[in-house]
């Protein structure tokens, strides 16, 4: 269904209601969806529900839609993080029927009398818009994964042939197919998603990748959070020859393929994807590699990151023990950054926005500032 002329002006006309009470109507639409639909609610941590993340990022992109409605192909980098994250959960053509359903409806009951019929005919105009943009490029990527090399589409069958503790809060978790067949390369810095089953209740989970491509396994580092029910599942219940459902590798967040140099900025458990760059890139490209973590403690895979400098002398490593996870500052970024470099960093929030903050003041063009989000997408 194409959007008119009329149907773009409403739409716009809902702009001033969604800057202001937009995460109002995307809380209430996820309440109804899972009230009406339970089964959507496996598509989702509960963790970003309770946070308001998720509720929020949708509304930044409930807005940006609108915004944009002329021209929504400005919207593509934000479209391609979205189809990657659909893709890795499983979302298919049958779910989006629910989801316009939801949010029209939400929209009604939110709004009120500012819902006239005009509004809700023109927001429905630019949903089957938006959906089927997303139907065709979710399309596209189920047949890539599907067609390559080892690739496949939903889920895998992989056991666990080794756990190993990378840290007091980190484990890893190696996995090979248990039909022993060839499997996927990856992209270093992409992720997989984990399909669990956990006391009767389906739920799935995106971890990055912490192995560079080597055609032999995939690793996966977990962190174990406070009453994260996934981490702690992994951590106290899945061992060497238990078998995990997996999703094929996802996710735009990539080492570029040039030689420039590269530095990486991690804190906490965000240096999971560093690892696979660091590992991809060592001894091909200079690499400057600075993790923030709370103590020697907590700090993962320390002794890969020193084996590595030690045999490549274009690699330096940066550690910064401050006690509170993600503390850094600008002379620990400074005197490590070229002006041909390309900047990797990911963490919590509060440390990639500092981060960003940071490499902005020091020049750093914005085309060659990377980074990712573990959960929704937030401003930083």
């Amino acid at each position: 269904m194409a959007v008119s002329t009329e149907q773009k002006q409403w739409i716009k006309a809902t702009i001033p209601a969604l800057e202001l009470g937009g995460e109002t109507l995307t809380t209430h639409f996820y309440k109804l969806m899972f009230s009406k639909y339970p089964v959507t609610a496996t598509f989702f941590n509960p963790t970003h529900q309770q946070k308001g993340t998720q509720p929020r990022a949708l509304a930044n992109a409930v807005l940006a839609y609108a915004k944009h409605i002329d021209n929504p192909a400005v919207l593509m980098n934000a479209v391609t993080l979205i189809v990657n994250k659909h893709v890795a959960l499983g979302v298919k053509p049958q779910h989006y029927p629910i989801v316009g359903e939801c949010l029209l409806q939400a929209m009604k009951e939110v709004l009120g009398a500012a819902a006239t019929p005009e509004i809700i005919d023109a927001w429905a105009a630019a949903y089957e818009q938006l959906a089927d943009m997303l139907i065709n490029a979710e399309a596209t990527l189920y047949a890539k994964q599907a067609m390559s090399t080892g690739g496949w589409e939903g889920q895998r069958a992989f056991k666990i042939t080794a756990k190993e503790q990378e840290s007091e809060l980190v484990t890893s978790f190696y996995l090979q197919p248990v039909d022993e067949k060839e499997f996927m390369l990856f992209k270093p810095g992409q992720y997989i998603t984990v399909h669990l089953e956990i006391d009767g209740n389906k739920v799935t989970r995106n971890y990055s990748l912490s192995d560079s491509p080597n055609g032999q396994h995939y690793r996966i580092s977990v962190k174990r959070e406070d009453g994260g029910v996934v981490s702690t599942f992994l951590h106290k219940n899945v061992n060497v020859g238990d078998t995990l459902k997996l999703g094929p590798p996802c996710g735009e967040f990539v080492l570029d393929n040039s030689i420039d140099p590269v530095v990486l900025i991690t804190a906490g458990v965000g240096l999971t994807p560093a690892i696979s760059m660091l590992k991809a890139a060592a001894g091909k490209r200079d690499i400057r590699f600075i993790h923030a973590c709370k103590n020697k403690a907590q700090h993962s895979f320390a002794a890969l990151t020193e084996q590595l400098s030690a045999e490549y002398s274009n690699l330096e490593t940066v550690y910064i023990y401050e006690n509170v996870e993600g503390q850094i500052k600008q002379h620990h970024i400074e005197n490590h950054l070229s002006n041909d470099a390309q900047v990797y960093f990911l963490g919590p929030i509060g440390f990639m926005s500092t981060v960003k903050n940071i490499v902005g003041k020091l020049g750093v063009p914005a085309e060659r500032q990377h980074f990712e989000f573990f959960g929704p997408a937030q401003a930083i």
